[in-house]
């Protein structure tokens, strides 16, 4: 189903098909895959501390279907620790070479341990090694202690198998909102937001002044 065919229904508020905010999305990361010079599927991810003072960086989005979309870290990382926490999250990938972004946010899922392997051993050898050196978000005396820990680690594991660190993973957001912007003149942007109540509910959606 392509989006721009459901406009009357975006217009009206009536509730979407279950995978059409999905299909829009594919259709505008596509657009970014040809126009934007750099990781077009990077995106800003929000998570909150135990005090609730939020935390921001750019991560990689790796793969998305109508279950969310997943990113891979070290649940020992800030993030992680964030995550597992509070099991919520929230996204905004920006396409500056096409003025558009999108906002999602919802309840956070651990990937299964088969889902994590496979991505895992897809990665290049050097980034499989560096999960295994790099304790990440915690203190480093020096570069040259994070340099030591790749070379232990590159001559442990030799030519053969790097197994999947056990505290390095994925994450799924099911989103919950599901925001489309688009650049206006005069600041008179689109917007659209996809709404339900649980991960697994039907949408709804509507238009918001800009």
């Amino acid at each position: 189903m392509v989006i721009d065919s459901t406009a009357e229904e975006l217009k009206s508020g009536k509730n979407a098909e279950a995978g059409v905010p999905f299909v829009q999305f594919g259709e505008w990361l596509a657009e970014a895959e040809k126009s934007e010079p750099n990781d077009p599927s990077a995106v800003a991810l929000a998570t909150v501390d135990e005090d609730g003072l939020p935390n921001v960086r750019m991560v990689l989005m790796r793969g998305y279907d109508e279950n969310g979309f997943v990113f891979y870290t070290n649940f020992e990382s800030a993030k992680g620790r964030e995550i597992l926490s509070a099991r919520k999250a929230a996204m905004v990938f920006h396409w500056k070479s096409l003025r558009r972004q999108v906002r999602l946010r919802g309840p956070v899922e651990t990937v299964s341990d088969a889902e994590a392997d496979a991505y895992f051993q897809s990665r290049p050898r050097g980034s499989r090694i560096g999960a295994w050196a790099s304790q990440q978000s915690r203190p480093l005396e020096s570069r040259m202690a994070l340099e030591k820990a790749v070379a232990v680690n590159t001559a442990k594991y030799g030519i053969g198998d790097i197994p999947r660190p056990p505290y390095w993973s994925g994450f799924r957001i099911r989103p919950v909102e599901i925001e489309f912007w688009r650049d206006g003149a005069f600041r008179l942007h689109d917007r659209e937001v996809f709404r339900r109540t649980e991960p697994a509910g039907p949408w709804s959606v509507q238009r918001l002044y800009p």
